[in-house]
């Protein structure tokens, strides 16, 4: 697809599907069409989205197209894009419009808005979800290939879910939020939507980097976004799931048990993570939006969309010490992530309880957008990452998401885990039909990355793995020593030894950050020290025993490798 041919696509697209809602701002069709003209005679020149069609949420900045946030009366035009936007456009991205939203960004049902509903691409008697309800309706719809939203409490995560497509919850700080206009600025972060995990993390290797002019931007400790491999058997990784069953609509708790079963996914409490979720809007982060909005709210409240104005209001009477209760509640839940995600490589959730109706929200503009946030208000609290995908249809034919979630800077690592979850549950893009692009495969080792042979409790799905997951480590394969080695059990850890006499143990190589390789060695206790290990297909970094620690340790080389010794011992 070249840029002329992407931009008539997407026209004609947008024609066919005939939702006005979904813009605030379209650029007309000779403008688009003018652009991609002059990226087709340019040509790639490297650049990974070369002429690739996509849309912003109105409350990020575009240069010379004005930003409302679905507020009229707040309508601004910019001289500068947001830092993203920079990103987008330097890499060849075809900037199509602004996006329709729940006005500033405050609520989860995509219907607070003066500019019009967007149609819930598969029945136009729900809603499509919010806050960046067309962002996730033009990609549902086929029009771009991706868009811009953001993220505060689950306005990346539901509409994707409404629309059976992909969102991208980045780990927050690790996108410039450098103008965005802000809904809770300390949580805040800009995200993703997609046709498929591989393209959304595309694009967000283009949008993330550190931004010293955002005070809230993180520097990652390592390369987050590179896409480790999918576990050989969905077992070995360990992924824990809410007991929500008695919290969702028995379509979306059925559909979320399958996704859970597919994932060989155990039970855990989430009960903190509720509780927290609860006080993103009954505790201070409510006065945070006020904060955000303050010269509205002084100057011109009757601008604001009647649902906006009652939400902010009540930021106006938060007290300072129920704020202090509320953060001792959150460094308290951050400590229950910190224990989950040490026992577990991610958690999954349903996106959303169930998908209302326009006419209960009509009824009821609150109640449903509260239980909408169930499990989506908790995650930038705790500093989470996340990907929400499909995973199945309800009888009637509505989709149903369901999202996991990892500790800060995971995305590299859920990615093949999230898109394995998408693709059994799912085969096309949003209500189009179209086919799901091509998966990809775990990324090359990049410099400044060395291989690791692990064997033993290091390995994906046992107790130690965490210790390489932390460092920035991503599955790479299965592999298998040459014939010339002997693996002898020292209690609950294995020791390798060079022997003429042995024969070949599986283990799994593992890509971790150079730089880390001294912080995990330094958590290895003897006799076991890292060496040159040689593998059927050539020599790598690997877990080795000083032969004099051996001693009298039982020799398992006939088993072929340490979860088959773990196997014997636990009896299956």
């Amino acid at each position: 697809m070249t840029p002329v041919r992407m931009a008539e696509a997407t026209i004609a697209a947008d024609r066919t599907h005939a939702d006005p809602a979904i813009w605030i701002v379209r650029r007309p069709d000779d403008a688009l069409r003018a652009d991609a003209r002059a990226l087709e005679a340019e040509g790639p020149r490297g650049r990974p989205l070369w002429g690739v069609p996509f849309a912003v949420k109105d409350n990020i900045d575009v240069a010379g197209v004005p930003t409302t946030a679905s507020c009229p009366g707040f309508a601004y035009t910019p001289d500068t894009s947001a830092v993203a936007v920079q990103r987008l456009l330097a890499a060849g991205g075809l900037f199509v419009g602004k996006t329709n939203l729940d006005q500033f960004a405050t609520g989860l049902v995509g219907t607070r808005s003066p500019y019009g509903i967007p149609r819930n691409v598969f029945d136009a008697a729900l809603v499509p979800g919010g806050s960046s309800s067309g962002s996730a309706c033009a990609v549902a719809a086929g029009i771009v290939r991706f868009a811009l939203g953001t993220d505060t409490a689950g306005s990346g995560r539901i509409p994707a879910a409404f629309g059976n497509i992909v969102g991208l919850k980045p780990t927050p700080g690790s996108v410039s939020a450098r103008g965005m206009v802000p809904a809770c600025r300390s949580i805040d972060t800009i995200s993703v939507f997609a046709r498929s995990v591989d393209e959304a993390l595309a694009v967000q290797r283009v949008i993330a980097a550190f931004d010293a002019g955002d005070p809230y931007a993180l520097e990652a400790p390592f390369p987050h976004l590179r896409r480790g491999a999918l576990l050989p058997r969905p077992e070995m990784a360990r992924v824990a799931m809410a007991d929500a069953a008695a919290l969702c609509e028995p379509d979306v708790a059925a559909a979320y048990q399958a996704a859970g079963a597919f994932l060989h996914a155990v039970a855990v409490g989430i009960g903190p993570f509720l509780e927290l979720a609860r006080l993103l809007y009954e505790g201070p982060w409510v006065a945070e939006r006020t904060a955000a909005l303050r010269s509205v709210l002084d100057v011109r409240p009757d601008m604001l969309y009647p649902a906006t104005r009652t939400i902010l209001e009540q930021g106006l009477t938060r007290m300072a010490a129920d704020a202090f209760d509320a953060f001792h509640i959150l460094r308290q839940t951050r400590r229950h992530a910190e224990a989950l995600f040490a026992r577990h490589d991610a958690l999954l959730v349903p996106a959303a309880p169930f998908c209302p109706s326009l006419e209960q929200v009509a009824r009821d503009p609150f109640g449903p957008n509260t239980r909408l946030g169930t499990f989506t208000n908790f995650a930038n609290l705790c500093g989470m990452a996340g990907f929400a995908v499909p995973i199945g249809f309800a009888p009637n034919g509505t989709p149903i998401g369901g999202v996991l979630l990892g500790p800060a800077w995971s995305e590299g690592r859920l990615a093949p885990m999230a898109d394995a979850l998408h693709r059994h549950f799912a085969s096309t893009v949003g209500a189009t039909g179209q086919a799901l692009p091509p998966q990809a495969g775990a990324d090359t080792l990049a410099p400044g990355e060395t291989s690791l042979f692990c064997l033993g409790a290091h390995m994906a799905g046992l107790p130690l793995n965490h210790q390489v997951v932390a460092l920035g480590g991503r599955f790479v394969r299965e592999a298998k020593t040459i014939t010339g080695y002997r693996l002898y059990a020292l209690g609950n850890r294995p020791g390798l030894l060079a022997s003429p006499g042995g024969d070949a143990v599986v283990g799994e190589v593992w890509a971790l950050p150079t730089s880390a390789i001294g912080a995990l060695l330094a958590q290895v206790a003897p006799p076991l020290g890292f060496g040159t290990v040689i593998l059927d297909d050539g020599p790598c970094l690997g877990f080795l025993a000083e032969s004099a620690g051996i001693g009298s340790a039982r020799d398992i080389t006939h088993l072929g490798g340490w979860r088959a010794w773990l196997r014997t011992q636990s009896g299956s």
